[in-house]
């Protein structure tokens, strides 16, 4: 039996040859194959690029919304939360990988963003990258989290907090609450959220 049911390998050959031979078969398979799945990122240098516009949700509405920690929970109904409507902020993700392991520490981290010209974003941002991304598109980009480099809030036990995705927890996503203190170490698989220009300096590596 051929290839093809009720074909011979002869036939399918001539049938080929007539009709433009190898390379049109080359080329039919790449047109009618399935697209690259979209992705409303992207990642040059080690940097992560995407925008998010803000849409008036209140921290009450977050907390119904996503799954806040105890402590992002606490922030979002805080008054250091203050939601705005259709403002569209650009984002940086620096990589951890950038940074030599002694390197990867807040407030250095926070100096190298402040060289590229990057600002801090809102609490509010953190919200709407949860929203954004699911913990399986977090890892397509190499992260366990993503944290949202606001300043600082302090949780219910009084200690400094920044607001993230958590990509390592069952049952997502989540948005819980990190280590905000400007000694904090982390891990390479950590994505640091920005607000960026929309033009500015890149490096490739990062060393104390």
């Amino acid at each position: 039996m051929g290839l093809i049911e009720g074909l011979t390998d002869k036939q399918i050959i001539l049938y080929i040859k007539k009709n433009g031979g190898i390379e049109a078969v080359k080329k039919y398979i790449q047109e009618t194959k399935d697209p690259e799945p979209l992705r409303c990122w992207r990642e040059q240098d080690g940097i992560i690029y995407f925008s998010v516009t803000s849409n008036g949700m209140t921290g009450e509405q977050w907390v119904k919304e996503i799954k806040p920690d105890k402590n992002a929970r606490h922030a979002l109904l805080s008054e250091d939360f203050k939601p705005t409507k259709d403002v569209t902020t650009k984002i940086a993700i620096l990589k951890g990988e950038l940074f030599d392991d002694d390197f990867r520490i807040t407030h250095k981290i926070r100096l190298e963003a402040n060289h590229l010209r990057m600002t801090e974003p809102s609490m509010e941002v953190a919200c709407l990258i949860r929203k954004m991304f699911t913990n399986e598109e977090i890892e397509i980009m190499g992260l366990k989290w993503i944290v949202s480099m606001h300043e600082p809030v302090d949780g219910p036990d009084g200690y400094p907090g920044l607001l993230g995705t958590d990509g390592t927890e069952n049952g997502g996503p989540w948005l819980c609450m990190h280590y905000g203190r400007s000694d904090g170490p982390w891990i390479s698989e950590s994505g640091f959220a920005f607000a960026a220009p929309e033009s500015h300096l890149s490096r490739v590596s990062f060393a104390s």
